[in-house]
C-alpha cells in the first residue's frame, strides 16, 4: 500500500516509529525527515530534539509526552493509548523517538500495541546513542586492536522482572560495553563488573548530551568511575563505555575541539533563508536555535503588480534592481504565474545587491550586469550612477514592503525615473519558538545573529530588549549594526565583506586577538 492511500483516506490510519537520533537536528534521516513533512500527527520525546517539528506541515497535531528518567510504567501505558488512538482516527502519525526507536526505546512495547489494535505501522531507524557516543567522543568502539566483541546493556530493566537479566560474568570477557541509562547507578555497575573479573584499572568514558553543544566526555576507570560522575555533575542523557576504545578519545575526540564547539547561537533569519547559516555554524561544532524574526510572504498581487508584469514588453525597463534574494525569487514566481520568462524582460540591465542575490539571479538563468563591492542598498545607488547615465533611464526597484527610500532617492537625483514595487512582504511573527525562550531566559544562549535591521526590530519587540544583554550579538554589516545601536546595543562583530560567509568567520575568529 503506498503512502497516498493514507493521505487521502483519512479512515485507515498509518503509525511511523522514527528514530531521532541522539540530539543533534542534523543525524535525523532523510527517510525520517520525509515522513515528519507528511505527518497529520506527532508524539514527540523529551530526547528528540524540537527544531526537528519545524519541517512538519503547520496543521499538524503536536503532542509532547517526554518521561522524566524512573517515571511510572504508567506513562508508557498511555503513550501507547494515545498512539492506537491516533492511529485508529485516521491520517499519518509519527512517533519520534530519542536515538533509536528499538535500541531500549521501549518501541517493542509501542509496536505491540499497535499490533495487537490491527494499526498498519512502519519503523524508521534512527542513530542510536551508544553508536553516536563513539563517534563524537572519538571511540572507535569495535576497533580490532582492542574491542573485536561489543554489546549495548540497559541498565534500567523492566522492574516486573523478578531477577535481573543482565549476566555480569559474561560482560566482564566482552571488549567494549555501552550502558544505557547507567548514570544514576554508574557505581553499583563498576562494583558488578568487577566482582566478575573486570579489572578495576579498566578504562572507561561517560558520554553526555551527545552531539550537542554542551556534550562532555568524561574520563575515568572502572574504580573512579562513581567518584568522577559525582565530581563533574553528570546528569542524563549520557551513556557509559567501558573497555580499552576509550583511551583513543583524546587523540579521535574531534567535535569537543571545533572552534565553535559549546557555544549556542540563535538565527533570527527567515525559517527559508537560515539554512545556510545554520550548517556553516553547525559544522564549526555550534548548537544552532532557529528564532525566526521575520516572516517572508507573497504579497497580495494588486492591480498595480498586474500592470507592471503585463507591461514589462510594452514598456520595458533599462533596469531591474533586486536588494534580496527573496526579491529575486518572488520576482520570478509573479513572472511565471502570468506566463512570463526571462524574454518579458526585453533589454533590462539587471542590478543585484549582493553575492547572494546574485546567485538568486543566476538560479533562475539571469545574468546581473552589476553587483556593487559593498553590500549595501546606498552602494547599489551610487554604484548604480557610476555605471550608467541614468536620465531619464526607467529602473524598476523589486524589493520589500518595508524597503527604505534611500535607494530611490539616489537615483531619482540621478535623472531616473524610478517604479518602485513592493513585490514581497515582511512580517513580524507572533511569538518566538519555545526553545529560543527557554535558551534566553535560562542564559544559555552565546551568540544572536542578525541579517538586517528588520531582524532586529523585531527581535527585540519579541524577545524584550533586556534578553539581549548577555550574548555576543553578530551584525551583517553596517545598516544592521546601525539598527542595533538604535536599541542602545553593540555588535560584537560585523562581517566585511556584508556576507553569510564573512559573518561566519567573524564569530569564528572573535576574541583571537
Amino acid at each position: 500500500m503506498v503512502y497516498m492511500d493514507y493521505g487521502q483516506n483519512k479512515t485507515k490510519g498509518l503509525a511511523i516509529l522514527v528514530g531521532a537520533g541522539p540530539g543533534g537536528a542534523g543525524l535525523l534521516t532523510v527517510e525520517g525527515q520525509k515522513w515528519l513533512t507528511r505527518a497529520d500527527v506527532v508524539i514527540y520525546d523529551r530526547l528528540a530534539n524540537p527544531s526537528l517539528l519545524d519541517v512538519c506541515r503547520a496543521d499538524a497535531e503536536k503532542i509532547f509526552v517526554g518521561k522524566a528518567p524512573l517515571s511510572p510504567r504508567s506513562a508508557q501505558d498511555k503513550i501507547n493509548e494515545l498512539l492506537v488512538a491516533k492511529t485508529q482516527a485516521g491520517g499519518v502519525v509519527v512517533r519520534l523517538k530519542g536515538g533509536d526507536p528499538l535500541i531500549f526505546g521501549r518501541g517493542g512495547e509501542e509496536l505491540d500495541a499497535l499490533a495487537g489494535a490491527g494499526c498498519d505501522f512502519r519503523v524508521i531507524p534512527g542513530i542510536s546513542a551508544g553508536v553516536a557516543a563513539g563517534a563524537f567522543a572519538g571511540i572507535a568502539l569495535t576497533d580490532r586492536r582492542f574491542s573485536p566483541t561489543l554489546t549495548f546493556v540497559t541498565a534500567r530493566e523492566d522492574p516486573a522482572r523478578a531477577e535481573s537479566a543482565i549476566d555480569f560474568s559474561a560482560l566482564a570477557k566482552i571488549g567494549t560495553v555501552v550502558f544505557y541509562m547507567g548514570v544514576g547507578c554508574a557505581g553499583e555497575l563498576a562494583c558488578k563488573l568487577m566482582a566478575a573479573g573486570r579489572g578495576g584499572d579498566t578504562p572507561v568514558a561517560v558520554v553526555q548530551n551527545i552531539s550537542l553543544a554542551s556534550q562532555r566526555t568524561i574520563l575515568a576507570t572502572l574504580e573512579t568511575l562513581a567518584e568522577r560522575i559525582a565530581q563533574a555533575n553528570v546528569r542524563p542523557p549520557a551513556v557509559i563505555v567501558v573497555g580499552p576504545a576509550t583511551e583513543t578519545a583524546p587523540q579521535f575526540g574531534w567535535f569537543e575541539r571545533l572552534p565553535m564547539f559549546g557555544q549556542r547561537v540563535v538565527v533570527t533569519r527567515s525559517r527559508a533563508q537560515a539554512s545556510k547559516l545554520s550548517e556553516a555554524l553547525g559544522e564549526l561544532g555550534a548548537e544552532v536555535i532557529e528564532a525566526p524574526a521575520i516572516v517572508i510572504s507573497p504579497r497580495k498581487e494588486g492591480q498595480a503588480i498586474i500592470e507592471l508584469l503585463e507591461g514589462l514588453r510594452a514598456r520595458p525597463f533599462d533596469w531591474i534592481v533586486f536588494s534580496s534574494p527573496n526579491g529575486v525569487e518572488e520576482f520570478a514566481r509573479q513572472c511565471r504565474q502570468h506566463g512570463l520568462d526571462a524574454r518579458a524582460l526585453d533589454q533590462a540591465k539587471l542590478a543585484a545587491v549582493g553575492p547572494a542575490t546574485a546567485q538568486a539571479l543566476r538560479a533562475v538563468f539571469l545574468q546581473p550586469d552589476l553587483v556593487p563591492d559593498e553590500f549595501t542598498t546606498e552602494a547599489m545607488g551610487l554604484a548604480l550612477t557610476n555605471f550608467d547615465d541614468l536620465t531619464g533611464k526607467r529602473v524598476l526597484l523589486a524589493r520589500s514592503d518595508i524597503a527604505g527610500p534611500g535607494l530611490g532617492d539616489i537615483l531619482r537625483q540621478a535623472g531616473a525615473q524610478v517604479e518602485d514595487m513592493a513585490i514581497y512582504c515582511t512580517c513580524k511573527p507572533t511569538a518566538l519558538p519555545a526553545q529560543a525562550q527557554e535558551a534566553l531566559f535560562e542564559e544559555k544562549v552565546d551568540w544572536i545573529t542578525f541579517t538586517s535591521s528588520s531582524t532586529v526590530d523585531n527581535f527585540v519587540a519579541l524577545a524584550g530588549r533586556s534578553l539581549l544583554d548577555g550574548p555576543k550579538l553578530a551584525a551583517i554589516g553596517p545598516v544592521t549594526a546601525k539598527a542595533l545601536k538604535k536599541h542602545d546595543l553593540t555588535p560584537a562583530v560585523v562581517a566585511r565583506p556584508h556576507t553569510i560567509d564573512a559573518l561566519v568567520e567573524a564569530m569564528r575568529t572573535h576574541g583571537d586577538g
